[in-house]
């Protein structure tokens, strides 16, 4: 027997016709044979309407009471569901996240889920029952109620899924990885739209849905604001093997598969575009080139539980570096607040700019293909947008642009690569025999254990459920066989990238790091490397086009680089991935000289006869052999 947990958010149990939708719709799951969770988020507007209700009476809700008072929400919402399927026949129970047991820590508002029980719910399942769990929240080591932030109800069902497929309780160590092999779990997300886009259909009409992608890719895609998952949820299906469904409330059709990555899907080289709109860029000017200052910077910031976004530090030069980032525009303020004092002791200046916006594109296929970047630069070139600040990841490049431009910049990246065009995994079947399970049939499942297709013993699933939110490093490693070009005081001037990588891309050199930061008014500084083998040609063909944009540029290169990847799920939501990463290299007194973050990798360059010394301190403060 299946287990599916199904998730219905606020707009699919808005009003009573609906929660009866949703309630015939669990029926007829538990019908076709499979045992059934409903996750349910308040109702409509009730989390927004409970907030302006507490800022009527303060002006800043004690975070303990706001949490007390937004869990009501989910309580009304896993009553009246459980109202409605006992009145459709079938019998049911609500819990809320206390009485089923998911314990989380004392950050109230925004909470992160340390464990789960499982017991009060296999009853319920046992006796055959719905169970019926209130999204969004949970109960600390103190027993007071917490939540857990924006996409709670989404992290709280992928979670659950991931906790009941493998369950390991209360059997001994053999016994339960060979009882997790017959865990066959599925999670199904309801919401008001049929599946993820290759962008936001509202914005670009011809966007495409998405039959199937990885969980990384939908990572990334979450993390850029795609708006129909947060990323928390797919850090939980990623880290647990659970095929995630995210389809309509309002009708039957096939939504889209979030799975692990397949061979298939390396031949897509992009599977979609974002649009983060509401940024903020912070650069800090004139920072000591010097070990410890990146960990100093981004301490500060973590401690104030502002999670940093676009990181690009480049180059030093006379003893001095810039380091610029972005944040949400709504923690703009504070973010400056941290900064000022430390500016003062650095001898640095801050500035920021806003509005600004992210515009990302997405895919594996990034991995083994070239020119990636040069193409998506021509399009915003073509549209005469200029670039602010560039990063790239494994498998995203990212550039951040003025605001005004930012729905044309959308449309002309994704033009550019076609994505409103049917491909496989996006309106065309994946190719002959490279279906992933889960897009073959609901109930098709693998053979082979979870142990054998996460490469995980029991110890080591133990582990991770008891520790269900940590950050999970998957691998760090180190390069040595590459160089760097850097460009400093490069015209700020939409087109002079594109430039660039195209001539880069004509000779058949492949680009990986890539940042760009604005260092003066009008002025930009460029950085990226190559292959050690091309860096001498790479360097005379930028030469040659930057001769042609501006004589007082200056373009050097550097064969003497490692590049350093710290590779796992969640490092851009844990505001302390980056302070832990840069301390550690800190302490052994190693400077950083450029900088460059994802959803699924930060990435560092330091001197190449440090590298294996900070390779070796990252293992160590990761705990990775």
């Amino acid at each position: 027997m299946a287990l599916v947990v199904q998730k219905f958010g606020g707009s699919s149990v808005a009003t009573a016709q609906r929660i009866m939708a949703a309630a015939r719709r669990a029926i007829r799951c538990k019908q076709a044979g499979n045992q059934v969770i409903v996750v349910v988020s308040a109702r409509g507007d009730t989390t927004d309407e409970l907030i302006d209700l507490a800022h009527e009476i303060t002006e800043q809700p004690p975070a303990r009471e706001l949490d007390m008072l937004l869990s009501t929400g989910e309580q009304i919402s896993i009553a009246l569901m459980a109202m409605a399927i006992q009145t459709l026949g079938q019998p049911a129970i609500s819990f809320t996240g206390a009485q089923i047991g998911i314990f989380t820590d004392s950050t109230h508002t925004k909470a992160r889920i340390k464990s789960i029980s499982t017991m009060r719910m296999l009853q319920a399942l046992q006796q055959g029952k719905i169970v019926i769990v209130a999204g969004f929240q949970g109960i600390d080591e103190n027993d007071d109620i917490t939540t857990l932030g924006r996409g709670g109800s989404d992290t709280t069902a992928v979670a659950l899924a991931g906790v009941l497929k493998h369950d390991l309780t209360p059997r001994s160590s053999k016994e339960a990885v060979l009882a997790a092999a017959t865990n066959e779990v599925d999670c199904e997300i309801y919401t008001d739209v049929d599946g993820v886009y290759t962008t936001d259909p509202r914005i670009v009409p011809e966007a495409r849905k998405i039959d199937e992608l990885s969980y990384d890719e939908m990572l990334e895609l979450a993390s850029l604001g795609a708006g129909v998952m947060h990323s928390r949820s797919i850090e939980f299906a990623s880290k647990f093997d659970v095929p995630v469904h995210v389809r309509s409330s309002f009708s039957d059709a096939e939504g889209t598969w979030i799975v692990p990555e397949a061979d298939w899907m390396h031949a897509v080289v992009v599977c979609g575009a974002a649009l983060v709109r509401d940024e903020a860029r912070i650069s800090i000017q004139g920072v000591p080139d010097e070990p410890g200052i990146s960990h100093r910077i981004f301490t500060a910031i973590a401690e104030r539980n502002i999670v940093v976004d676009m990181i690009a530090q480049n180059v030093g030069s006379g003893g001095r570096a810039s380091i610029g980032f972005t944040v949400l525009a709504n923690e703009l303020q504070p973010t400056l607040e941290v900064l000022a004092p430390l500016a003062s002791q650095l001898g640095a200046t801050v500035e920021h700019e806003e509005p600004v916006s992210k515009v990302s594109i997405v895919g594996t296929g990034m991995r083994t293909h070239t020119g990636v970047a040069e193409r998506m630069f021509a399009a915003l070139s073509q549209e005469q947008i200029n670039m602010k600040m560039i990063t790239t990841g494994d498998i995203k490049i990212s550039v951040l642009v003025d605001r005004n431009d930012a729905v044309r910049a959308l449309r002309a990246v994704h033009q550019a690569f076609r994505l409103g065009e049917p491909r496989p995994g996006a309106g065309l079947p994946p190719l002959p025999g490279q279906a992933s399970e889960a897009s073959r049939g609901f109930r098709l499942r693998p053979t082979s254990t979870p142990g054998e297709r996460t490469g995980l013993d029991f110890n080591a699933l133990t582990q991770r459920l008891a520790n269900m939110e940590d950050i999970l490093i998957s691998d760090i490693f180190l390069t040595g066989d590459q160089g760097r070009i850097t460009i400093f005081d490069l015209p700020d001037v939409a087109g002079n990238c594109s430039r660039i990588f195209q001539a880069i891309a004509a000779d058949g050199i492949v680009v990986d790091m890539i940042v760009q930061n604005l260092t003066a008014a009008g002025r930009a500084e460029l950085s990226f490397s190559v292959p050690e083998t091309d860096l001498a040609r790479a360097l005379q063909l930028t030469q040659e086009v930057v001769r042609g944009i501006d004589g007082n540029a200056r373009v050097v290169s550097d064969g003497n680089i490692a590049k350093l990847f710290v590779v796992g799920v969640g490092m851009r939501t844990h505001t302390g991935v980056a302070r832990r990463m840069f301390g550690a290299l800190a302490q052994r007194g190693i400077n950083i000289s450029m900088i460059n973050t994802s959803e699924v990798r930060v990435s560092v360059v330091v001197d190449r006869a440090r590298g294996a010394d900070a390779l070796e301190a990252l293992k160590e403060a990761f705990h990775v052999q």
